[in-house]
């Protein structure tokens, strides 16, 4: 299978089974008030190593430095080099014990590495019922869904919706969670919203593109693909998700209604 085939076909695999890992962390808002290196040209894997190497020469001179361990956590993360993010995080939240900041920043680094029990516990300090963060009520659901707890995500979700209406990142989760409820149905409709919004990025897009696939829309799944891909690509990636349906029982599994579920109902404050 050529090597980019393979990756996207990963990373929709990777999307649906692993929600809270996995996750393509944006270098947006890296740079800044922290006086960090220029951000880098690309988030290709060069840009991203070097950019990387001068972060990290910049920590090790300034440990202290809050805003410097979160950025520099934030381009490990962006490598996917999960352990290593999770340890400059944890030095951080030893040092800034009571910053909701650093702990959510520290919760979301030890989902992406699967420790998710103590992932769970470090959310539980990163937000407080008087003022809470949808981002951080949506990894916790994303840390539900991966124990299995696909209620209790769904639930978290809806909650994060409520505070943050029609956010394309929970609602490609909420999405993603249907999925995994056996409900193709609901995580389609679901799924199109989050795609529809002018904020989604690929992800979401390549996300419905799979659940499409998982109903055997390939057609419709490819013509989804090719809003970030070229055609060529988007007929290999449907293709290679059309190819794991039929050679695994885990994703055959999820096309079957899951036996004694009825219809739900879901009520999303998208603020329309």
């Amino acid at each position: 299978m050529p090597i980019r085939k393979r990756l996207l076909a990963s990373a929709a695999l990777c999307a649906l089974i692993g929600l809270g890992g996995c996750k393509t962390v944006s270098m947006d808002d890296v740079t800044g008030s922290i006086g960090a290196p220029s951000a880098p040209a690309s988030n290709s894997p060069e840009d991203l190593r070097r950019y990387s190497d001068r972060l990290r020469e910049r920590y090790e001179a300034h440990p202290d430095d809050k805003q410097v361990a979160l950025a520099y956590a934030r381009v490990l993360r962006a490598r996917d080099l999960t352990d290593q993010a999770a340890a400059v995080l944890q030095n951080a939240a030893i040092k800034y014990p009571r910053d909701r900041e650093v702990l959510s920043a520290y919760g979301k680094a030890l989902a992406d590495a699967g420790r998710l029990q103590e992932a769970k516990n470090a959310l539980e300090y990163a937000d407080t019922p008087d003022d809470p963060s949808w981002s951080v009520i949506s990894t916790r659901g994303s840390i539900a869904d991966q124990m299995g707890d696909h209620q209790e995500a769904q639930a978290q979700y809806e909650t994060a919706l409520k505070l943050s209406p029609g956010e394309p990142s929970v609602l490609s989760n909420l999405g993603l969670s249907y999925a995994l409820s056996h409900d193709l149905r609901r995580a389609e409709q679901v799924l199109r919203e989050a795609a529809a919004s002018p904020r989604a990025d690929m992800r979401v897009r390549q996300n419905l593109a799979l659940v499409l696939a998982l109903q055997g829309k390939f057609a419709e799944a490819e013509q989804v693909s090719e809003r970030d891909l070229s055609p060529q690509q988007a007929r290999e990636n449907v293709a290679s998700i059309r190819q794991m349906i039929s050679t695994s029982d885990r994703w055959r599994d999820l096309q079957a209604p899951r036996a004694g579920a009825r219809p739900k109902r879901v009520s999303l404050d998208t603020g329309r």
